[in-house]
Formats: C-alpha cells, structure tokens, sequence
C-alpha cells in the first residue's frame, strides 16, 4: 500500500469490540452442551453490527475524522474473509458436532482476520490479533482447558483493547516507508 493511511475510528472498533465482549461473555454462560451458546451469540453478534457498525449515528457520533475507500473496501474483505476462515477452520467440525472444535475455530478465524484490520484502525489490531491466536493455539494444545475458560481469555483481552480504543487512543496515522 503506497498510501497514507489515516485510522479516525478506533472508538467505533472499541465500542464494538466491548460489546462483542460482552455478548461472547453471555453466550458462555448459557453455553449448556454448545459450550458456548450459538443462539444467543449469533443473536448478540448481530444486534450489536447492525447497532455500532450500520447505524450511522453512532458511526458518526464516533467517527474521528474520514476513511478512505480503500479502507472501506477492505472492511469489506476482512468480514468476508473471516467468514471463509471460520468456514475453513470450523466448518469441518460441524457435521460431527465437535462444539469445542468448532468455537476454537471460530476464534482462531476472528484472531486471523484482526490482521487485516490493520489497515482500517492501526497497530492495536495487530497486537489484539496475536495475543488471540495464543489464547486459542494454548486451547489446541492443551485440550483440558475448558473452551469457557479461553473465551474469557479472549474476552477479557477484546475488553482491555475496546476499552483502549474507545477512551484512550487517537486517531492516528500510518506513513508507508516508500513516502518517507
């Protein structure tokens, strides 16, 4: 990318990430034999998109500044690619009903798609993005960890970095070395 990159909307992100948090925190504890309840999650999930990132005026009550088009564009591709990733990642769980298999998937494909969110709210994405994937990679590798217990791990990081990005970060900017 040979542009500069401006990040305006990390409150938005933040916003959205606590709210996730809290939903993913509900659908735990009415887990029962899902581990974690895909009902009420799916639920959550999409009363809070459609709430944070499709009402435009809590966008704008957010937004910092503009985005590019070429931001736009890859939101677009990062929601499309995670779910082609929980498809790949997940999916081959699904007719045999592994649940733990397929949460840690479905995990592992939103730790995935952080990355490129880069590009659309900054570094924080990136950090979020790695200690996610440790969270659930530390679920695959020690299968006596209850899946409740990783996702409050991951919970409890979405939290501390919604909460960062709501209150605390700046807009920011990204400048390419090529335009230094």
């Amino acid at each position: 990318m040979k542009e500069i990159l401006e990040f305006n909307h990390k409150k938005q992100c933040g916003l959205w990430l606590i709210l996730i948090g809290i939903v993913l925190i509900v659908a735990v504890i009415c887990g029962g034999e899902f581990f974690v309840n895909p009902f009420v999650f799916l639920i959550g999930y999409y009363a809070c998109f459609f709430g944070v990132n499709v009402n435009k005026k809590v966008r704008e009550k957010l937004s910092q500044g503009d985005i590019s088009k070429k931001q736009i564009k890859i939101i677009y591709f990062s929601i499309a690619t995670l779910f082609i990733l929980m498809f790949c990642i997940a999916g081959p769980f699904i007719p045999g009903w592994h649940w733990r298999q397929i949460w840690l998937g479905v995990l592992m494909a939103t730790s995935i798609h952080f990355f490129l969110w880069f590009f659309v709210h900054g570094w924080s994405m990136v950090v979020l993005g790695i200690v996610c994937m440790v969270i659930v990679t530390m679920g695959y590798i020690f299968p006596g960890i209850p899946v409740s217990v990783i996702c409050i791990a991951d919970v409890m990081v979405k939290l501390i970095c919604g909460i960062y990005l709501l209150f605390i970060a700046k807009p920011s900017k990204y400048i390419p070395n090529m335009i230094k």
